[in-house]
């Protein structure tokens, strides 16, 4: 009996040395060496090299110089890494109902220039709540609104958006997209940085 429980021992520590230092620490340096960005988060820098955010984190944006990113459902403000989720809410919920519509006020009252109708990924959160994308139509729909905050034509702002746009991953999986944080960026880089 105390043979066998010896057995048992040395396997399960061996299972944890080899599972739980050993593969952890493997998988960490070659991520630090293969994909050294991604493996530290994605992370995203101003001109002066200041960390902003990451591009795979979704942020809040709501002054008129800027693009805004679809609404989200992670936390009680929203944007919020360490409750991400869904708002859960179906076709037939009042309650999602409600915020799309009160939604379609708050942008057609900032976006008077822009055509009807809004697009859906500006009145729906993402799965997730935190997703850092818009589709092109939804940028590009902004694009009046964000001109005209920082006077500037809006064929120049809608060239930064096209600019911008990221196609499918290896030419088919996924949809054409924009990096709300990304593009906020380049405008920053193309027309200034706004003055607070």
């Amino acid at each position: 009996m105390v043979k066998t429980i010896l057995i048992a021992l040395r396997v399960t520590a061996g299972t944890l040395i080899l599972t739980g230092l050993v593969y952890p620490l493997a998988m960490t340096g070659l991520a630090q060496l293969l994909f050294p960005g991604q493996a530290n988060g994605s992370l995203v820098t101003d001109e002066h090299g200041v960390v902003v955010g990451s591009e795979l984190i979704g942020q809040r944006f709501t002054t008129s110089v800027y693009f805004h990113p679809r609404p989200s459902a992670a936390g009680q403000q929203g944007y919020d890494p360490t409750a991400s989720s869904g708002s859960n809410l179906g076709p037939t919920s009042k309650k999602l109902r409600d915020r799309v519509t009160t939604e379609i006020v708050r942008l057609r009252q900032e976006n008077p220039d822009s055509p009807l109708p809004v697009p859906a990924d500006l009145v729906t959160s993402s799965a997730s709540g935190l997703d850092p994308h818009l589709s092109p139509q939804a940028a590009l729909w902004q694009v009046p609104r964000v001109a005209r905050a920082r006077s500037v034509a809006a064929e120049r702002v809608r060239a930064v958006v096209q600019a911008n746009v990221q196609g499918r991953d290896l030419g088919l999986f996924g949809e054409p997209r924009v990096n709300v944080l990304l593009l906020n960026l380049a405008l920053d880089r193309r027309f200034g940085r706004p003055s607070r």
